[in-house]
């Protein structure tokens, strides 16, 4: 496996499954991370990132959907997020435990040999949806 795709599958299975310690391994100290509205910066404000998400989803899984793609010192992918609704996001109807599930797009540049910028989008209107806080 390439070793940037390897980067990538432990930035989607182990990070996101809860592996917070990986985020040193996985990321250039001065990552930035590009969310549609703030922007994180170093493994700390990326596993504060995903630690919001843990805590308003139990049982977190990812599914790899296309990708990764390597190429010119970039990786990009598509993936589903998978988990069950706690509570905690504002105006949303559905009831704990409701299973939830959206998908989105990573790109990430690579420098010497760590994940070094990140962009996303992913489906927070059908999140929302989803989650009763948005009607169809």
């Amino acid at each position: 496996m390439n070793p940037i795709e390897t980067l990538y599958r432990r930035w989607l299975f182990d990070l996101w499954h809860g592996d917070f310690a990986v985020a040193d391994e996985i990321l250039a100290p001065d990552a930035l991370g590009h969310w549609p509205e703030r922007e994180v910066h170093g493994p700390d404000g990326f596993v504060e990132q995903v630690r919001q998400s843990h805590a308003v989803f139990d049982d977190i899984r990812n599914t790899l959907d296309v990708g990764p793609v390597v190429g010119d010192g970039m990786v990009a992918a598509r993936w589903t997020f998978h988990g069950a609704y706690r509570e905690g996001i504002p105006g949303a109807t559905a009831a704990p435990g409701t299973p939830i599930a959206f998908t989105g797009q990573d790109i990430f540049r690579v420098r010497d040999g760590r994940l070094a910028e990140y962009w996303v989008v992913s489906d927070a209107l059908g999140l929302m949806t989803a989650l009763g806080a948005v009607k169809p």
